[in-house]
């Protein structure tokens, strides 16, 4: 009988730490203790202050651990959506922080765009090889993983060109960047912060897998893409696939994202033990990743702005916004993915249109105007579709 009681006294703990509670708050009217976890506190503090044991639901909290006590099964209560918007809110306020600092003429563009190749080329790839390095996959495969993402690519992509070119009757250059603008998520300079701040550490090791392979598929895709409906527009000749090909491989082997993500891995895959200064020096880097992706990211969106194409825009945001992480959501549970990881591929894939689309765009010298202004109206709503979204998984 004993060891009955102390195993559900067990249980009881461990419930309440489910429930956001330590064990020693039960019954002590102390507020609880944050887990402590692999990544600096911006992005272990979302899911748990969501859930913590605080003044206002201490009792249901006790009231939860004496139904363990009894042998009641205890399922997690969806937190309220005014929590998942206080949580989800910081990211879309530190976009808002960059802006607002080159707007009012606090700090030059310029600096925006150094901040950002700080965060592409150092904090993110250091961040990437701290994660992958100590992660535990569980035998998890990325195939379905990637099944179920860019699954959602193509239907987003797929519908964001034919209303395009068949309802609005753009040519097949601006149907090729309607359908990059409605797929292309900001998992870099925004989903990895949104999923460290709301999943957790945990969910960065899905998402960092994701990045793998994004980057250079979906810019693969849309440049070969864009060149055939460059040459049908235009008659020119344009580049050959293997040429394309070819220059992307050689960009994915400079790529920072890649080698940071190949180096975690080999790390991984040998058990090799990391110094602790080395330890010390790359949480600390991996702490910038967040927030100078989000600063830099709200000042470089002083150079968009919506410029054009307000309908199309409209209907693109849409597609991003809500079809998109839909899609993902229902592929994640066709493939039987883990919550956690459903959660991070989820709250990813809804995030607002990352620049790649305009930087297409540029290339080409055309539909400045449509991704432009998808990026603004997907940015600046956003914060209301990623919080239904986070409110939906949680």
């Amino acid at each position: 009988m004993a060891g009955a009681g102390q195993d559900d006294a067990m249980r009881v703990r461990h419930l309440a730490v489910d429930h956001g509670c330590t064990g020693d708050d039960i019954g002590s009217g102390r507020e609880p203790v944050k887990g402590s976890g692999a990544l600096p506190r911006f992005f272990r503090s979302g899911l748990a202050s969501v859930t913590r044991c605080n003044a206002g639901d201490r009792a249901d909290c006790h009231a939860r651990a004496a139904a363990g006590k009894a042998g009641t099964q205890i399922l997690p209560e969806s937190p309220p959506m005014s929590s998942i918007i206080i949580n989800v809110a910081p990211i879309f306020i530190l976009i808002l922080l960059g802006w607002l600092l080159v707007r009012f003429g606090v700090l030059q563009a310029e600096i925006g765009d150094g901040l950002g190749e700080f965060v592409f080329k150092v904090a993110v790839p250091v961040l990437m090889f701290q994660t992958i390095s100590e992660a535990d996959f569980h035998g998890a495969s990325p195939f379905r993983l990637w099944a179920a993402y860019f699954s959602a690519v193509i239907v987003a992509w797929t519908l964001g060109h034919l209303i395009a070119t068949r309802i609005f009757g753009r040519d097949e250059r601006l149907g090729v960047l309607a359908g990059v603008s409605a797929a292309f998520a900001n998992n870099v300079f925004i989903g990895l912060p949104l999923v460290g701040h709301i999943v957790g550490p945990a969910g960065i090791v899905p998402l960092s897998i994701l990045l793998a392979v994004h980057l250079p598929l979906m810019m693969v895709v849309g440049t070969v893409m864009m060149e055939n409906a460059d040459r049908k527009v235009g008659g020119g000749s344009g580049r050959g696939l293997v040429q394309i090909l070819g220059q992307v491989g050689m960009n994915l082997l400079r790529n920072p994202l890649v080698i940071g993500l190949a180096v975690g891995l080999l790390v991984h895959l040998v058990s090799l033990p990391i110094p602790v200064l080395v330890h010390d020096i790359t949480h600390q880097i991996a702490g910038m990743a967040a927030p100078a992706a989000l600063i830099s990211l709200g000042m470089a969106l002083n150079k968009y702005g919506v410029s054009g194409n307000l309908g199309l825009a409209s209907l693109i945001s849409v597609l991003k916004l809500v079809v998109m992480p839909a899609v993902v959501w229902c592929a994640c549970h066709i493939v039987g993915l883990s919550p956690t990881w459903t959660s991070a591929l989820v709250l990813t894939s809804s995030v607002p249109t990352g620049i790649n689309a305009y930087l297409i765009a540029n290339r080409f010298g055309v539909g400045h105007g449509l991704t432009a202004s998808t990026i603004t109206l997907t940015t600046a709503v956003g914060i209301l579709s990623v919080s239904f979204w986070a409110w939906l998984v949680l």
